[in-house]
């Protein structure tokens, strides 16, 4: 009975290591498209930022020398 156990412990090993490499994959897939999508989040928040005017960036409590941080913070968090 203890030798089927060894061998069921062999073959779930053999499974996880093969299934690894493409979690790994899976991984690095969803680590770009976050980072694309935070990109795309930055991007779009310096454009509009900087599309309004600066008695508009003031009623926000922004300053036009903050858009920058203040599209990482909504990019990236603090």
């Amino acid at each position: 009975m203890k030798l089927g156990h060894y061998e069921m412990a062999y073959a779930n090993t053999t499974r996880m290591a093969n299934a690894g490499l493409g979690d790994r994959l899976t991984g690095l897939v969803a680590s770009v498209k976050q980072a694309l999508a935070q990109r795309r989040v930055y991007r779009d928040t310096v454009r509009e930022l900087n599309g309004l005017t600066t008695r508009e960036l003031a009623d926000l409590g922004i300053h036009r020398s903050m858009i920058t941080r203040v599209a990482m913070e909504a990019a990236y968090g603090k």
